[in-house]
């Protein structure tokens, strides 16, 4: 087996497993269908169990900003080709528990299964499981010459911004609240209070905008 041949044979999605986002801060970015992960690993190893498995090392919750709870799981992944085991492929993935929203905060039963879904979907790009699609080369549709010209900044417009979200975006993304809190340090700046003008508070926003988008970037293409 040549390195690139399970890479070659996982890395095109078809149109019909993708979706492209259309709202909210990750609005342009594609979504991959886990269903369709599970069947092209199934088409090349075999069944679940039998041709690839998967572990579940670790599940934990981090609390974020506003009460809200982060749920995270650890997966190892394996696959079997030529009649051996591979060593554990890790992913680490995470997903919202517990949300503020406008009518008050909600919990989802849901936090744990999609940390782990979201773990298994890290761990398989390892192997080039829709690699297509995090090097930017394939829309659903066709091939492109080069990766998605960036968004446009929108213009200002503070009322409409929900910052408390894009805050709590970036400690999902990172596990942590030290992004937001180098992009306030940045910003020479300690708390809300501190934005008194329209052009403070979209230097803030453009900030937190370009680092979810950054390391949303670096984790695709993890």
């Amino acid at each position: 087996m040549s390195n690139m041949e399970i890479w070659d044979k996982l890395r095109t999605p078809p149109p019909d497993a993708l979706k492209t986002i259309k709202g909210g801060r990750l609005s342009g970015f594609t979504d991959i269908s886990p269903m369709w992960r599970f069947k092209i690993l199934t088409e090349h190893f075999g069944p679940c169990g039998i041709g690839w498995k998967y572990d579940i090392e670790r599940l934990w919750t981090e609390t974020g900003s506003e009460e809200q709870v982060m749920a995270f799981a650890e997966i190892s992944l394996y696959i079997e080709s030529d009649g051996k085991w591979s060593a554990a492929i890790p992913g680490v993935g995470g997903s919202m528990i517990v949300t503020k929203e406008s009518k008050g905060m909600h919990s989802s039963d849901e936090g744990f299964k999609m940390a782990v879904t979201d773990a298994l979907s890290t761990a398989m790009k390892m192997i080039g499981v829709a690699a297509d699609i995090y090097m930017g080369l394939w829309d659903g549709s066709k091939y492109k010459d080069a990766p998605s010209e960036p968004k446009k900044k929108d213009s200002i417009d503070t009322e409409k911004r929900d910052y408390k979200g894009a805050r709590s975006e970036l400690e999902l993304l990172t596990g942590s609240g030290e992004a937001f809190e180098k992009i306030m340090k940045d910003l020479k700046c300690s708390t809300w209070n501190d934005f008194k003008t329209d052009a403070q508070k979209d230097k803030l926003w453009t900030a937190m905008q370009e680092a979810i988008e950054r390391i949303t970037k670096e984790k695709q293409g993890a």
